[in-house]
């Protein structure tokens, strides 16, 4: 079963890929999305994510999920709360027999997850606040 968690506290990312790590997978790929300072012209002091955790983790599962059902294994880690610049803000991680399929399903995550899930980004911009994508 896939390895799914929204963490209030800093991800652990060598953590994270250690539990990807199996005999029969030959390619890992993984993803960190970290707290940028520039958006173009938009300098960004921090971010705060918030989330309806029930509904985003059983997102996360049914997606996670058909990866897992083809043999490969599968973590995915957002944060949520007040987010520094640098800090890491999502992990996501795919491990298969194959590297294609790897970078393949780690690209359907995290564009699935931003697009679908119910995770939200508030950003302190040094102008002002707003609420990414």
């Amino acid at each position: 079963m896939a390895k799914i968690k929204l963490s209030a506290t800093p991800l652990d990312v060598n953590a994270l890929y250690q539990a990807l790590k199996a005999p029969e997978n030959g390619g890992i790929v993984t993803f960190v999305g970290t707290v940028r300072q520039w958006t173009g012209d938009i300098e960004t002091q921090s971010i705060e994510y918030s989330a309806y955790s029930e509904m985003a983790i059983s997102q996360l599962d049914k997606l996670a999920a058909p990866i897992e059902a083809q043999g490969a294994r599968v973590v995915i880690a957002h944060r949520v709360g007040h987010l520094e610049l640098m800090d890491e803000a999502v992990f996501i991680g795919v491990a298969a027999a194959h590297r294609a399929e790897a970078f393949e399903w780690c690209q359907y995550l995290i564009d699935t997850l931003k697009q679908e899930v119910p995770i939200w980004k508030k950003e302190f911009d040094t102008d002002k606040v707003r609420w990414g994508d």
